[in-house]
């Protein structure tokens, strides 16, 4: 049976692009961080890649209310119900706010042992914690900042989004500029100067995406609605956010396992590690932002009830991801030790990292799929089947093939890419079949009406 068409169908390349350039220059902060700190040690930039870990953690833990509320959303905008969009909003503003609070609590309170945890010394130790106590501590910024973007992008206003980020950047790499190195004036506060510039910029995009905010949405949000609570709405947004997130902070743990690793393998594979993997994500970035806006796409199709048109969608998007990530493969390959020279001159870490960048051909590709049919699948609804394959696949077989390749087989950092890469496609192929089983269609959150 032929089913209807939406009444307007959406474009990837409209909700793609601005996407591709926000997730850009949000790497670009880390990129900015990683290349100005390199101009003061590999131990600078060591410590701030482990204090990373934590945050990228945390960051994750908080996009439990952001990614849930995004697709809840979503079909609610599929299916028309502005009224209650704008409720869900609000209620994931107040709940990522407290949830940011609690967590930068614990960073200013355990960081310590945090990172001592990773086996690191001296001045590594040091760095990593004065920047984690920092952007730790105000971590609740990227907690508001989640939701309102997430909120902003399904309402289909990505390009908005886009230019708060590009601000954001601006203004980091300004106060790096003034604050790492002392110029103009300003105290020379080194890895302390790069955290304060991060807070500093996180403030200022909150104000602007609040502002934002009142300005897109067909019903805006009331002041009562940030104080009512809703067990429904916030029952939805868990249902997806819970298992996303939890899928998330697995796998970022299973990165701090072998970032343990890499710190037995000595302090040049520790900081080779970091380069090669701020270079890798510019080779998963296009699939990142493919992946973002096919699941704004697959929300609002499946809250419309439009399941076939979101089907076929998710097939073109793994295609155009799949070719983009081949090509960028090459380029990174092709142009390995030179961009490694970008970040040091410590022959023993260009080499270290030009080897295992030359596993990206097949670590990313399995990972491009991956990005794409998984937020896939919780855009529909179908939130909890990724995770239990993570755990399968990533808890039990990457973590311990990266042990036997690192330490038994003597593979070194190479090891640890492979088992990285032997996770991601395990995953790839089992969410390939997932998809084309459309057991997803059962699991959409807004009931059909005879009106939708």
């Amino acid at each position: 049976m032929s089913e209807r068409k939406p009444a307007k169908e959406l474009s990837l390349f409209l909700l793609t692009w601005p996407i591709f350039l926000e997730v850009f220059l949000f790497m670009l902060m880390g990129i900015a961080d990683t290349f100005m700190l390199s101009a003061i040690s590999d131990d600078a930039v060591s410590g701030v890649g482990a204090a990373n870990q934590f945050l990228h953690i945390a960051i994750l833990v908080l996009e439990v209310i952001g990614n849930g509320a995004s697709i809840v959303v979503a079909q609610y905008i599929g299916s028309k119900r502005m009224q209650e969009a704008a409720k869900i909003s609000a209620l994931a503003v107040v709940l990522n706010l407290a949830a940011g609070l609690v967590i930068s609590a614990c960073f200013l309170l355990f960081s310590s042992q945090m990172l001592q945890s990773l086996n690191l010394t001296g001045e590594v130790l040091a760095n990593a914690q004065g920047y984690l106590n920092i952007v730790g501590g105000a971590i609740f910024l990227q907690a508001i900042i989640n939701s309102l973007a997430a909120i902003i992008r399904v309402h289909g206003f990505t390009k908005e989004a886009m230019f708060v980020s590009l601000g954001m950047n601006i203004i980091h790499i300004a106060g790096n500029y003034l604050l790492i190195f002392g110029n103009f004036g300003f105290p020379e506060l080194g890895v302390q100067g790069a955290a304060i510039s991060s807070i500093i910029s996180r403030f200022a995009a909150l104000i602007v995406f609040f502002w934002l905010l009142y300005r897109i949405m067909e019903v805006r949000i009331k002041l009562q609605d940030y104080l009512n609570f809703s067990k429904e709405y916030a029952g939805k947004i868990l249902k997806i956010g819970i298992p996303s997130a939890f899928e998330q902070v697995m796998y970022q743990a299973c990165q701090i396992v072998f970032l343990f690793y890499a710190t037995f393998l000595g302090s040049a594979s520790l900081a080779a590690r970091q380069y090669a993997s701020n270079l890798s994500m510019f080779i998963f970035l296009f699939a990142i932002a493919i992946g973002m806006g096919t699941a704004i796409m697959v929300g609002r199709y499946v809250g419309g009830g439009h399941n076939q048109s979101a089907y076929g969608q998710v097939w073109r998007s793994v295609k155009w991801a799949s070719a983009v990530t081949l090509f960028m493969v090459g380029v990174i390959i092709l142009l390995r030790y030179p961009l490694m020279e970008m970040f040091t001159d410590n022959r023993e870490v260009i080499e270290l990292g030009a080897n295992v960048l030359l596993l990206s051909a097949v670590l990313e590709t399995g990972r491009t799929m991956n990005i794409v049919l998984i937020n896939s699948l919780r855009a529909a609804g179908d939130a909890q089947f990724p995770v239990w394959m993570g755990m399968i696949s990533m808890v039990g077989m990457s973590v311990p093939l990266g042990y036997l390749l690192v330490f038994q087989l003597d593979m070194g950092l190479s090891g640890i890419w492979l088992a990285i890469a032997a996770d991601e496609w395990t995953r790839a192929v089992i969410m390939f079949f997932r998809w084309r089983s459309r057991k997803w269609e059962k699991f959409a959150l807004v009931k059909q009406t005879g009106a939708a």
